[in-house]
């Protein structure tokens, strides 16, 4: 319910020399039956500020929100990527806070942050322990008010490195990375707030210099371009006064206007093609469509699920089902100046995208003989109502919700008027919209395809974007001053925490079938939803016994998701989807995996569908083929992704040719290719035994209750299932260096490891594991990071870990790095495992980790998802119920010479194996230099030439 106000309300200013600063209570919304809705309590501050704060006691945790109204809309043609580059620049310090601090301080509070920039819009957010509200807010201030000062020249160069970095990591060197910036470029005219992407051009972030830098955070970082929205176990009287503390007195920046809606409207299709490192040809057609909140978006998103969203589209049916593509989809997406209607077909090897688009052509025509059904508006709805409550799950889901709302809409309450939107979809309203954008209108239509395969695109290019014209709006930057706040406190103090409220792990129920299933669960009635895990032992490592049949876990599960006795996969789908319910089937390493989400109110008919899926599958012939098909292409496309190349060496190394955990979990194409549909209905009936299944149940449901439902799975008939014992990997006899070339790599991938030890969760693999490790690369403040991201930026992002289950797992430390640092990463890399294993941990070092991991329990158990995995790992490792409570024992006296004495035993750096997939005529001269013997190897792992070398 909406209670408008214009109360003002006097709160302790903080502002020498000012009059009394007023903060107005402009409106509160409180929840009324079992409405959906989320409470909170919107203020205006005298600089213009925006605060939201929403009240939920349930976790001891806060979630603190900046959203500045600035994103890669705000920029400037030649200056693209600001937004996103002054994102990295707000983690780098600021008056009060050093360099790297930032991070450091809300680990050490127990706490977890980030930031993320997109079209319209930038957002830095924590959750810390709620004792640690006033250390957010704090910070958040701090860099709001006081950072220009502390924006150096070094540390501009550091992080203009580091967004090149992501820039390789994310779009130069990944497959289909360019599409959205290829598709941006044409769609958009030129100058066009959307026609460049928020990461940027590499020449304009050579270009850009830190004066230019410093005025794009003067003109739009003002707290009257901002929102601050808290949430979580507050109290809003206590939250606006500190607010107002450390906010209230910094000055409002330049005004600034909501931008416009800019659609675009093409005259005809535009075809632009590029050749990438990929392997399938695809096919990209965009059609512009109207901005986000425009009464028509519903309606274009049923449209976009008619089409290509799910089993039950069109496309789904005549690309998909009918082996003419690996995937085919449509969305429609939003943002706050234009929208875009996206179709994405990924065709299968050496397919001529012209047959592609005469498909989709037919495909997308299929829609005006097809129309729209009740069930497709019922599916829709159920599907947006499911989404929504789950976006409730957290406080950070609904702090961020709140903050989108109101910076977009100035509504923070806007999700009933989505709800509205959604309900009040007709039929009529999907025709007229297909009519309106798709029927006859022209599209961007681009062809990625294979390098040399230029034959494959579906047109020849007929469009270059005009660069003489553009529709560029000139933002000023004259006249803009840095103004610092004056305060009655010395905000170079940290803020003391609050006293910390003990957090309590879920309280627990445990049950065990007669037939060996055993149940563990917990109520929480948070939301209105129930979530399932069904774990059934095995997965990958069934495969060991008969490794020529590898894969044969992926396969199997990927047929439970298809046609049953009694329904097809199609109508399956469709009674899941209105329900707004999902069940999925997944297979990994150790175990297959069944999950499943449900309203409370949907549960019995999920439950329902659960039992059909899991023991009344049909394991069709067709279905077979067609699964096999994707799987053996998934296999091969591995060998054009730098990461998965050096991931498949690197365990071909760890474990040895004849290792289950050597094989991908997919298989290799010889093993797939013999597998037979009896081989898969063999292992599901040999392998899917309760007796080796664990349930997670954990939502708003009590143990009778849900025990009442689950008859089915207590009549699950019991086999004996055999887990294969862990076979002795080689042992490494030194460190050496195994380079596998990847030619014109703009970035190479490293990783440095060996096989350590099995999981245990109070000896010394948590020791090891959680606690050594944290310094070194287990946190963002680690050693490693640290050193090649911050310091060096060679890389977006460093780390190391251990991956021990129950059986034997690496310790692995890896990055994405630039080519041209490759062999100084190397060095780095090694230089931080040899310091740690000799020198230990240093005091600081000891007690961050200590209160970082300490304090992080409040964390630990807020949504379903996060008990589920606590829950699942108690079953899994037959824990105790206190053995949190022994972690934190151990964690609270563990000392500088247990550490030492752990780094020393389990870093033997001196034999590790350390593979590099790179350039070779970049990378590989320089890696001679250093002090390794060096062997080449191929894509597969095979040594193709062997040097000695100092």
């Amino acid at each position: 319910m909406l209670q408008k106000i214009g109360l003002s309300i006097v709160l302790t200013a903080s502002v020498i020399g000012a009059a009394e600063a007023q903060t107005k209570l402009v409106e509160k919304v409180t929840k009324k039956g079992d409405e959906l809705v989320i409470p909170y309590e919107k203020y205006k501050l005298a600089n213009g500020l925006t605060l939201i704060v929403h009240e939920d006691h349930s976790d001891p945790v806060v979630h603190v929100d900046v959203t500045y109204h600035v994103g890669s809309a705000r920029e400037e043609v030649g200056k693209s990527g600001f937004a996103h580059f002054f994102e990295h620049m707000m983690f780098q310090g600021s008056d009060n806070v050093a360099d790297e601090e930032h991070f450091k301080i809300v680990s050490d509070a127990g706490g977890t942050l980030n930031g993320t920039t997109n079209r319209d819009r930038t957002n830095y957010f924590e959750t810390v322990p709620s004792n640690q509200l006033e250390t957010a807010l704090w910070l958040e201030a701090d860099r709001m008010g006081f950072l220009l000062d502390a924006v150096t020249q070094q540390k501009f160069e550091v992080q203009r490195e580091t967004v090149k970095n992501e820039r390789g990591q994310n779009y130069d060197n990944r497959p289909y990375g360019l599409v959205y910036e290829k598709t941006s470029e044409n769609l958009y005219p030129f100058g066009h707030p959307y026609s460049w992407t928020t990461i940027g051009y590499i020449e304009d972030l050579n270009r850009v210099n830190v004066n230019d830098l410093k005025n794009f955070f003067l003109r739009w970082y003002g707290p009257n371009n901002a929102t601050v929205t808290v949430g979580g176990d507050v109290n809003p009287a206590d939250v606006v006064k500190l607010v107002e503390k450390y906010f209230g007195s910094i000055p409002a920046g330049p005004a600034v206007n909501d931008m416009k809606p800019m659609p675009v409207k093409l005259e005809k299709d535009r075809y632009i093609s590029y050749e990438d490192n990929v392997r399938f040809p695809m096919l990209r057609m965009t059609y512009p469509t109207p901005e986000a909140g425009h009464k028509d978006e519903a309606a274009l998103g049923v449209l976009a699920e008619i089409l290509g969203q799910g089993r039950n589209s069109i496309f789904y049916k005549n690309f998909v089902k009918n082996q003419k593509a690996m995937s085919a989809s449509a969305f429609n997406s939003t943002s706050e100046l234009a929208g875009e209607f996206g179709i994405s077909v990924m065709a299968f090897p050496n397919t001529s995208l012209a047959q592609t688009e005469e498909l989709l052509r037919q495909s997308i025509a299929e829609f005006e003989t097809r129309g729209v059904t009740d069930e497709d508006l019922q599916r829709f709805k159920a599907s947006a109502e499911s989404g929504l409550v789950n976006r409730m799950a957290s406080v950070s889901g609904k702090v961020s919700q709140l903050a989108a709302y109101e910076t977009f809409r100035n509504n923070p309450n806007y999700l009933q008027e989505e709800i509205r939107r959604i309900n009040a979809v007709t039929k009529a309203d999907v025709q007229r919209v297909y009519n309106q954008y798709i029927k006859g209108k022209s599209a961007v239509i681009l062809s990625v395809v294979p390098k040399g395969k230029s034959e494959l695109i579906a047109k020849a290019d007929n469009y270059k974007v005009d660069t003489s014209k553009s529709v560029a709006q000139p933002q000023d930057y004259s006249n803009l001053k840095y103004t610092k706040a004056v305060d009655s406190f010395d905000r170079s103090k940290r803020p003391t925490a609050g006293q910390a409220k003990a957090v309590s792990v879920p309280n627990y129920y445990t049950a065990k079938f007669k037939n060996g299933l055993e149940v563990i669960g917990t109520k929480s009635d948070e939301i209105p939803t129930v979530t399932l895990q069904l774990t059934i032992a095995g997965g990958h490592r069934l495969s060991a016994a008969n490794p020529g049949k590898a894969g044969i876990s992926s396969l199997t599960a990927a047929l439970l998701n298809e046609d049953t006795e009694n329904y097809s996969s199609e109508q399956f789908s469709s009674e899941l989807d209105k329900l707004g319910s999902s069940i999925r089937i997944g297979s990994g390493t150790e175990d297959t995996y069944i999950m499943v989400s449900t309203l409370k109110k949907n549960l019995d008919k999920t439950l329902a569908l659960l039992e059909e899926r899991m023991f009344r599958p049909k394991f069709a012939q067709d279905d077979f083929e067609r699964l096999k098909k994707q799987q053996l292409e998934g296999i091969a496309n591995q060998s054009t992704q730098p990461t998965a190349i050096a991931t498949g060496v690197y365990n071909k190394l760890l474990y040895g040719e004849n290792h289950i955990m050597a094989i991908p979990t997919s298989g290799t194409t010889e093993s797939v290719s013999s597998i037979t549909l009896d081989d898969v209905k063999q292992f599901y009936k040999a392998n899917f035994s309760p007796s080796v299944t664990d349930l997670v149940v954990v939502g708003d449901i009590s143990e009778k209750e849900i025990m009442g439902k689950l008859d089915f799975l207590k009549k699950w008939e019991k086999k004996n299932v055999t887990i294969p014992a862990d076979v002795k990997t080689p042992a490494i006899a030194k460190t050496k260096i195994y380079f596998v070339d990847k030619p014109d790599a703009a970035q190479s991938e490293i990783r440095i490891g060996y096989v350590a030890m099995p999981y245990d969760a109070t000896g010394e693999y948590y020791k090891t594991a959680s606690l050594m490790n944290f310094a070194l690369g287990g946190a963002f403040n680690s050693r490693i990071n640290l050193n090649l991201r911050e310091d060096k930026g060679y890389t977006y992002g460093a780390r190391s870990g251990f991956g021990g289950s129950k059986f034997a797992g690496p310790f692995t430390a890896s990055a994405g790095v630039r080519a041209d640092a490759t062999a100084a990463s190397v060095v780095e890399f090694m230089k931080e495992i040899n310091d740690f294993r000799a020198k230990g941990i240093t005091e600081a070092e000891l007690q961050f980790m200590k209160n970082s991991i300490g304090q992080s329990d409040a964390r630990k158990y807020e949504t379903p998802g996060q008990k589920a995995v606590f829950l699942g790992r108690i079953l899994e490792y037959d824990l105790k119920k206190d053995y949190v409570a022994k972690q934190t024992q151990i964690l609270n006296t563990i000392t500088k010479k247990e550490i030492d004495a752990l780094a020393a035993k389990h870093l033997p750096s001196d034999k590790m194996h350390i593979v590099v997939v790179g350039d070779k005529k970049t990378v590989l001269p320089e890696l001679q230099k250093l002090n390794y013997e060096l062997v080449e190897l191929d894509t597969n792992g095979n040594p193709v030439g062997t040097s000695s070398v100092k």
